[in-house]
């Protein structure tokens, strides 16, 4: 117990000073020597937190990102003698980007020799823009003024320029009954969602359990627990500990994503939907697929696992349980780590906020991975009627490789509709998916075999029933291709409808007559005196494909979206860049500029500064003069959704009235 108090202290001291330190991991000065009349030295100098590093102007390409300095008014009021110089550096090679890079470590130092070629100039105004890196890299603007007379600084805010300016504005919309924007909102599906991925997590965690890097390891671990242990109930104790802290790494190991969000509310959707990120995820859960198909076997280095297991021995008790933890985490990573490779892809196509999400899911991936451990020693003789390990965890492993690939051609398919590459159409999807489930009914049917397979005996009844599940999906799927199936089941996944090989009427949901500019769709509002739903959504947006598919599509929704409404869909994962003349910077409150230079970008910024919001699906009913007809709604079931429609139309029809 001692050694927990230690450990518990120690954790929450760290947190103290990450909470002290890290927000602002390098502390900033300057200070200027006058070389003659017109000739000056400026100097910054950076002290860095401990464990931090700052890279340098000239780290290579292809890498973490270099400082850069902008010198304001350079060539106008003065001009810049040489380069800015800097102090000593490291270089050291990166094995995530594969090339070395330099930067500074405890302390940067930059020097700029500058020519006045204004005389009467008593200021100079420099920005820094660096990246700090600890497990987290932070993307920072630091701004510098030096005083050359040793008078008052004078700090000019940032502005935007006129038309920036004008086009901002224009965002911005003047929304009458504002009040009703979250008023009656249920806000529980945020909550219940979070349920959702922790259930996935779980599963996935289950499915871990079954693999053959971890399944022989829990027989082994509770009789360490219960042999080693001076007592039963100590037994216990060790490997409920144990769980707890298999529990608590897998949690850890969300928290990064969580910086991410702090930074801005729409940086998570950009990075879900970004068209090199998907493709990146393409490839690497193709790489996890082959992996579990014996090809080959991802490994962490094995000198971590060493490591970790010297510690545990080493310190003992509670610290030294941790560590066996932490050295589970290590030596099950070939099987686990594609899980969870699935389970963070599949977290940026669920609903809500994607760090929570990660951590739900991570969270329950640890409680299934660390539950038989407690219960098997809790009840040892459970032990006893466990399956023996065999042949029977490669298929297992198998299955897992054709899931995997399924998912990776999921996130093709988004680098496609985001990027609206026009080539992987939805009756392509349909039919690789058609192929691989096939080959996974074949597989489980003996048909063919993989070379890591044992020697070939009589098919198991779960590997039938498992076949025959594979042959039932792989019959809808052809069903659904030739349409004689709607594909409920699996909306959202494919690309929509519209998105055809075969030529469409329109580019719509469901074929509605829709507009994807605000401004137009407002106009014809006016002209035809209906109501507007505004639908935030996005191509890689799976619960607005899900929302479209089950809900649109009722036989009592359709024709109010048809008839009674004017559709305004707008893209937030839109990467379609805008006209030259159409882009701009926006400032927001905060005094942050950010550059909106795509159609998503536009419309993302739209949604936060007038609906507070950037979750898609997300549904707003307008009169033609922006006068909110009820409160926003996410994800609903068809009877919900169809109230909420009619709702409004009643409030748009008495409104005329009045």
């Amino acid at each position: 117990m001692k050694h927990i108090i230690v450990f518990i202290l120690f954790i929450f001291s760290g947190l103290s000073l990450f909470s002290q330190d890290d927000d602002n991991p390098v502390l900033w000065s300057k200070e200027w020597n006058k070389i003659s009349d017109t000739e000056y030295e400026l100097i910054i100098k950076g002290k860095i937190f401990e464990g931090w590093h700052v890279y340098s102007q000239f780290t290579a390409d292809g890498g973490s990102l270099p400082s850069e300095f902008t010198y304001e008014k350079a060539g106008e009021d003065y001009e810049l003698i040489g380069g800015t110089k800097e102090s000593e550096t490291l270089t050291e090679y990166s094995d995530i980007f594969e090339v070395d890079e330099t930067f500074f470590k405890k302390e940067a130092v930059f020097t700029q020799k500058i020519k006045l070629l204004n005389p009467e100039v008593r200021q100079i105004d420099v920005n820094l823009f660096y990246q700090v890196c600890k497990e987290v890299c932070i993307p920072v603007d630091k701004d510098f003024h030096f005083a050359l007379d040793g008078g008052e600084v004078t700090i000019l805010e940032k502005s935007v320029d006129d038309r920036s300016l004008a086009m901002s504005t224009a965002l911005k919309l003047d929304l009458k009954n504002k009040e009703l924007l979250n008023e009656g909102t249920d806000q529980s599906h945020g909550k219940s969602g979070l349920w959702v991925v922790f259930g996935f997590g779980f599963l996935g965690g289950l499915i871990a359990l079954l693999t053959p890097c971890v399944f022989p390891m829990i027989p082994l671990t509770v009789s360490f627990f219960t042999k080693q242990s001076q007592g039963r109930s100590k037994g216990i104790v060790n490997a409920m500990l144990y769980g707890f802290f298999i529990v608590l790494i897998y949690f850890l190991l969300s928290l990064p994503f969580h910086v991410f969000d702090s930074v801005d509310s729409q940086i998570l959707n950009t990075i879900a939907t970004n068209i090199w990120l998907n493709l990146f995820f393409f490839v690497i859960f193709v790489f996890f697929a082959f992996s579990f198909f014996g090809y080959y076997e991802l490994t962490l280095p094995s000198s971590w696992a060493n490591k970790m297991d010297a510690a545990s021995t080493k310190v003992g008790g509670g610290i030294g349980i941790f560590f066996m933890a932490v050295t589970l985490a290590i030596v099950s990573f070939s099987c686990t780590g594609p899980i969870l490779g699935g389970l963070l892809g599949s977290t940026t196509l669920a609903e809500g906020d994607v760090a929570y999400n990660l951590s739900a899911g991570m969270t329950g991936f640890g409680v299934a991975l660390a539950l038989p451990f407690a219960l098997f020693a809790m009840f040892p003789a459970w032990l006893n009627s466990l399956p023996k390990s065999g042949g029977w965890m490669t298929t297992v492993k198998v299955v897992l490789g054709f899931l995997e690939l399924a998912l990776a051609f999921k996130f093709l398919s988004n680098a496609d509709l985001v990027g609206n590459w026009g080539i992987f159409k939805r009756e392509i999807f349909l039919g690789v998916w058609i192929l691989l489930f096939v080959l996974l009914t074949l597989y489980l049917f003996g048909v063919f075999r993989f070379k890591h397979d044992g020697p070939k005996q009589k098919l198991s009844v779960g590997r039938k029933i498992t076949g025959l599940v594979s042959l039932a999906f792989s019959v809808y799927l052809v069903l659904g291709l030739v349409n004689m199936a709607n594909l409920k089941l699996l909306s959202g996944f494919p690309p929509p409808d519209f998105y055809s090989v075969f030529e469409k009427e329109s580019d719509c949901p469901l074929g509605i007559d829709c507009y994807k500019d605000f401004g137009e769709g407002v106009a014809y509002a006016k002209s035809v005196n209906k109501p507007i739903l505004l639908d935030f959504t996005g191509w890689a947006c799976v619960n607005c494909r899900k929302m479209e598919e089950n809900v649109w599509s009722e036989s009592d929704v359709y024709p109010l979206l048809k008839e009674d409404y004017v559709l305004i869909s707008l893209y937030i994962d839109d990467r379609k860049e805008l006209p030259s003349e159409e882009q701009f910077d926006y400032k927001f409150e905060s005094g942050r500029v950010k550059a909106i230079k795509t159609i998503g970008e536009k419309w993302g910024t739209f949604q936060t500064i007038n609906f507070n919001s950037a979750s898609q699906p997300y549904y707003v009913l307008l009169s033609p003069d922006l006068e909110l007809l009820n409160s926003a709604i996410q994800s609903a079931d068809s009877d919900v959704y169809r109230e909420w429609l009619l709702k409004g139309l009643q409030n748009f029809k008495g409104n005329s009235v009045k």
